[in-house]
Order: C-alpha cells, then structure tokens, then sequence
C-alpha cells in the first residue's frame, strides 16, 4: 500500500472542510439530472427508434452499438487523466471544459434522435450513429468525470462527502424518472429542448457550488507524477479491495436490472402497462431513500450503512423466489424496499471513494484518475451482467416468451437468487476487506468514530 503520512492526510481533510447548506449541495447536484437525463435514452430508445423508424438491420445495429460502447468504457480512465490535467490549471480552464463538453452532448443527442435520414442510406446511416454515438458518450464520460471529481477534491469528512454523492445520485434518478416517460408523452423535439435546459441549469448551478465553496490550491507536480497518474490508483491497496467490493456489489445489482422485463413479461406475466410502475416505483423509492441513508451514515458510518445496504437486498431479492403469475403486488413491495437498498449502493460506495482518495493523499492530485477508473468498473458491471445472466438463462432452457414450470422457476432462481448470492459475496468481502480494516480507507476517522 501507498500512503502519506496520518498528518497529511488529517491537514487535508480539515483544511478543506466547508460548510454545506442544502441549496450549496443541491446546486453542485443538479448536473446529476441531466447527466442521467441524456444517458438512458440513448441506451434504452436508440436501438428502438433506429429499427423501427430507420430500418437499420438489428445486428448490424448492435454491432456499431456495442464497438461505441466499448471505446467509451475504455477510455475512461484516461479521461480521467485528462480531467486531473485541466483541474491543475485552474478552475476556469475547469469550467470552459464543462461547458464546451456540455455542448457536445446536446449536440450528440440531437444528432442521434434527429438524423438526416433521406439523405443517408443504410450504411451511412450506421456510420452517422457510430460517429454521434461515440461523440456523445466520450463528451458524457468527460463532464461525468470532471463533476465527480470535483466532489471528491472537497474532503470533509464522510457525512459532508456522503451529501455530495447522494445529492449528485439523487437528481440522476428523478433524471432517469424523466427520461423514460417524456420521449413518449411530449415526444424528441420537447424532450432534446429540456435536455438542453437541463444542462444549462446544472453547469450555473456548479458553477454557484464552486464560486462558494474554497477548494484546496492546486499542487504543483512533475512530469513524472503526472505520466504515472493514470495507474496511480493502483498503487493503492485500499483502492484495489474497495473496487472488488464494489464490482460485486454492483454486478448483484446489475443482473436484475438486465433481466426485470423477462421475469416481469414471463414469471408474474403483468400486463405490459404495469411495467413502468414497477422501474418507476424502484427509482423513486432509491430517490426517496437519500436522506434516510445519510442519517443513517451519520450514526453508523459508511461502511456499516453499505452493509445494511447489502442485507436489506438480499432480503428484497430472496422473496423474489416464491413470487408467481399474478403477484404484482407482492412484486411491488419488492421494488419498493430493493429501491431503498438501492440509495446506499448509490451514496455510499462513491463517499467510499472520495474518502480514499483522500487516505492516500490523492485529493487535488489525481482524482480524475481515480473517477476514471470507477466509471469504467461501473460500465464493465453491466457487460458483465448480461454476460452472466443471459447465457446461464439460455443454459438452463429460457427463452423469452416461454411459460412452461421449469423454465419460469430457471427465469425466478436467475432472477432472485443469483443476485441475493452475489450480494452476500460483496458483504463478505465488504467484512474481509474493508471493515476489518477500516483505516485502510477511512484513515484517522475510522478510530474516532468506531462505526465508520
């Protein structure tokens, strides 16, 4: 493990703690919405619309789809790089980058749902996808980034860097409530426009957070330090278990989320109009959560609250098993309390990380890096979810629209136990590597106050 001394990090940690109003937190937040806003269209309507609307062939689709979506989860980190460079400079630089990253996403968003379609054939269409495709998942990942780093570079303890998280967090899910009704209701036109409003709102209300809030001085750093700064999270031992933890706490989240429509459509066999219930009650029960969870971390600490977090999961996704046709209501009670877990595996992991970063005396040097790294741990979970779930559902005989007993008990262990067993991993990892070492991330805090 690399560490600078207790007496740095502690002077870190105090010299940037500041005040927080609910307005400062929620101010730096609202980019969150439109973040999310963007992201969900644009990985759940655009395949859809291009199919249906453009007659682009499926696997071609897929193809251009899934080379644009690997290029975006790997050069996350060294946006991450690149964010830590421009944070050196100055906040203005900081800012001119938000901006201008901004403008691409609107634009890349426009492009993609308002193509020149009679223009292009078919192969051109795809081309014109790939290139707007990949144009706004790098401007997305880029903004993503500079916004969570600037977080962590704030310090001051685990509840102050909890609020940030779960302000940021909160927002992304009233934008992802958003994003999946409005495409329908109001239609691309109303929905890019709010979009762009959105975005603008956001960046002015960063921008008012970080006029208020006094972040530490940028340090100077050689040439050396700043070419080793992409892999310097590793060097980190606390960095390496908290990214295993995490990795197996998200792909147990992530699992579900891919397989939701099967077992609702096949295992309950609701009605399709139900369907927005159920994600819409999940998302606004994790929304509703953040302010229970930071009370929570401030009596029991981060990494007492991520574990209650983890029980309260298996607890939802164990009674998945005995749900049958006809169970709507049962299944709604699900979503209700796998969303509450949902606030902790959402506000919890990323305070984690702001903590560490400051632990190793990183803050103001490399968080970028850092947050690339995370955000390509976070896309590589849900790769690897559909990577599990779908082949072992297709191993055991599921198909979508089959009924029969056997495969709709495969759809149900798929479903609720595959999750709850994962969860359990990720909590004995959680105990093994992190709780029994709380300094290992938490530093000086976590013998102040035992419960961290």
């Amino acid at each position: 493990m690399s560490d600078l001394p207790t007496s740095r990090s502690t002077q870190l940690t105090q010299g940037a703690a500041q005040p927080q109003t609910k307005a400062i937190v929620a101010s730096y937040g609202l980019l969150g919405l439109p973040l999310a806003f963007v992201a969900l269209p644009v990985y759940v309507h655009l395949p859809h619309v291009y199919a249906q609307q453009y007659g682009v062939p499926l696997a071609a689709l897929g193809g251009v789809l899934l080379l644009s979506r690997s290029v975006d989860a790997v050069v996350d980190p060294w946006l991450g790089r690149w964010g830590d460079q421009i944070y050196r400079h100055s906040w203005q630089a900081v800012w001119l980058a938000a901006v201008l990253l901004a403008l691409t996403v609107a634009l890349g968003f426009a492009a993609l749902f308002f193509p020149p379609a009679a223009a292009l054939s078919a192969p051109q269409l795809l081309v014109w996808v790939g290139g707007a495709l990949t144009l706004s998942h790098l401007a997305y990942s880029g903004l993503g980034i500079l916004h969570q780093a600037w977080a962590a570079r704030q310090g001051g303890g685990a509840l102050a860097q909890s609020r940030w998280v779960a302000w940021r967090e909160g927002f992304a899910l009233v934008g992802v409530l958003l994003a999946s009704a409005l495409p329908a209701l109001w239609g691309w036109g109303l929905t890019t426009a709010l979009l762009v409003l959105m975005l603008g709102l956001g960046l002015f209300g960063w921008r008012r957070t970080a006029m208020q809030v006094m972040s530490l001085p940028v340090q100077s750093h050689s040439a050396e330090s700043e070419a080793a700064s992409l892999w310097q999270p590793w060097k980190h031992a606390g960095f390496r278990r908290l990214l295993m933890v995490f990795m197996l706490n998200g792909l147990a989240s992530a699992v579900p989320a891919t397989l939701v429509l099967f077992f609702v459509q096949d295992r309950l066999q609701a009605p399709p109009a139900m369907e927005p219930l159920f994600l819409g009650l999940y998302f606004a029960a994790g929304a509703l959560s953040f302010p229970l969870w930071l009370k929570v971390i401030d009596r029991l600490g981060l990494l007492r609250s991520w574990a209650l977090g983890m029980g309260l999961s298996v607890l939802a996704f164990v009674s998945v098993i005995g749900l049958g046709a006809g169970d709507t209501t049962g299944f709604l009670l699900v979503c209700a309390v796998s969303g509450m877990a949902l606030g902790a595996d959402l506000t919890v992991p990323g305070a984690l990380l702001n903590q560490l970063i400051d632990r190793c005396g990183e803050r103001g040097r490399t968080d970028g890096a850092f947050m690339g790294w995370w955000n390509l741990a976070t896309k590589l979970n849900l790769a690897m979810a559909a990577g599990l779930s779908l082949p072992l559902l297709s191993l055991w005989g599921y198909a979508p629209g089959q009924q029969d007993a056997d495969v709709v008990l495969a759809l149900g262990l798929a479903y609720g136990l595959l999750p709850c067993v994962l969860k359990l991993m990720a909590a004995l990892a959680l105990y093994l590597c992190l709780m029994r070492t709380p300094d290992l991330i938490l530093g000086p805090e976590a013998m102040a106050h035992p419960s961290a």
